[in-house]
């Protein structure tokens, strides 16, 4: 089997001396939440529950006006709660909170990642509205006296999101991919659908954050290289965790000569480590993030973050049996996929051709 690896020394290789004492830090003042943790899931602490919830509040005040000076430095990651007016904050705020809740079922979770990405979508092209606009028409249902029409405006985008394509970094991926092209159909004046390449990409959670494996299975991705030079390279996952994913794929494109005008990567939430190896190892990759977390655990997940979001969107599979992606579509739903049902004609057609 054809198989590309990435190794998260590697990864830690791009970044800088300064780079990693900041991370110390952050990891440092995440152990003193974590002992408020222990304090607020302890019943028998009820008496110090108070105090550590006031502390808890003041602790990620003081990481997330952290976070912000650090992200003020680095011109390629976009993080709403840092970059847009504290009017809006409040939205984005809840969204994540719903999305982090043990107590946000399936169905939520997937109404409140639709949501995440056409904020994301907004968020990356949005400074167009100041700029020139498209105008349609639209037919309503109102027919009388006559047949009637709308008229509305919507930021011209055309020339930043019709060179793109939809990479896919599958599983958990898929479906976030799917509405951020939806968007770009949307906004685009002719109403242009992204092509669509899939990349079989995985980590080895047998191992730990600091011995971590990225493993790209060619002979279960679909992609055509000569498609991908000069494009735009859209990338959309729910989570960075810690950027090996995409590290991997794209450092295997640039190997093959493939050359992309852009690389944007849109995220949910994403740790401060992940973004920092992205814009270190890829010199033309931008992030954008609703949400930035502080730290990453030993098992490499985002703390205090969500949880493995491929399987709260997907659903888990059968050990034995993995879903193929017709399969992991078809399990959306009929909803699901009638109103992506450009995007999913778009993606049989990559994985089955014809």
């Amino acid at each position: 089997m054809a198989k590309v690896i990435l190794k998260a020394q590697d990864l830690d290789g791009y970044l800088k001396a300064d780079d990693k004492k900041t991370l110390e830090g952050m990891n440092a003042t995440f152990a003193r939440a974590l002992e408020l943790f222990s304090v607020l899931s302890d019943a028998s602490r009820e008496t110090r529950h108070d105090k550590a919830t006031a502390d808890l509040i003041a602790l990620f005040n003081e990481m997330g006006h952290a976070m912000q000076e650090i992200v003020a430095r680095e011109d390629r990651v976009h993080v709403y709660s840092f970059s847009t007016p504290r009017e809006v904050h409040g939205e984005v705020s809840r969204l994540i909170a719903k999305l982090r809740d043990v107590r946000t079922e399936h169905p939520e979770f997937v109404y409140y990642t639709q949501r995440a990405f056409e904020l994301l979508f907004n968020f990356a092209f949005g400074s167009a509205a100041r700029e020139k606009k498209n105008n349609f028409i639209v037919r309503t249902p109102v027919t009388l006296p006559v047949q009637n029409f709308a008229v509305h405006k919507i930021p011209d985008v055309d020339s930043r999101i019709e060179n793109a394509v939809m990479c896919v970094l599958l599983r958990g991926a898929l479906l976030p991919s799917m509405i951020m092209s939806k968007e770009i159909q949307e906004y685009s004046s002719r109403g242009y659908v992204t092509p669509f390449a899939l990349f079989k990409i995985s980590r080895d959670d047998t191992k730990e954050e600091s011995n971590m494996e990225y493993v790209l299975d060619l002979d279960r991705s679909y992609f055509d290289l000569a498609s991908l030079d000069d494009k735009d390279l859209f990338f959309a996952d729910p989570m960075n965790a810690t950027g090996g994913s995409l590290v991997t794929v794209v450092k295997y494109l640039l190997d093959q000569g493939v050359r992309p005008r852009s690389i944007k990567f849109f995220n949910s939430i994403s740790v401060l480590k992940g973004a920092l190896r992205i814009v270190r190892a890829l010199e033309k990759a931008e992030i954008y993030t609703l949400w930035m977390d502080p730290v990453l655990n030993t098992k490499a997940y985002i703390l205090p973050g969500l949880g493995d979001a491929g399987d709260r969107i997907n659903g888990r599979d059968d050990g034995s049996r993995p879903r193929n992606i017709i399969q992991l579509i078809a399990d959306y739903g009929t909803h699901i996929v009638s109103l992506y049902r450009e995007q999913v004609r778009k993606i049989e057609h990559t994985v089955l051709g014809g």
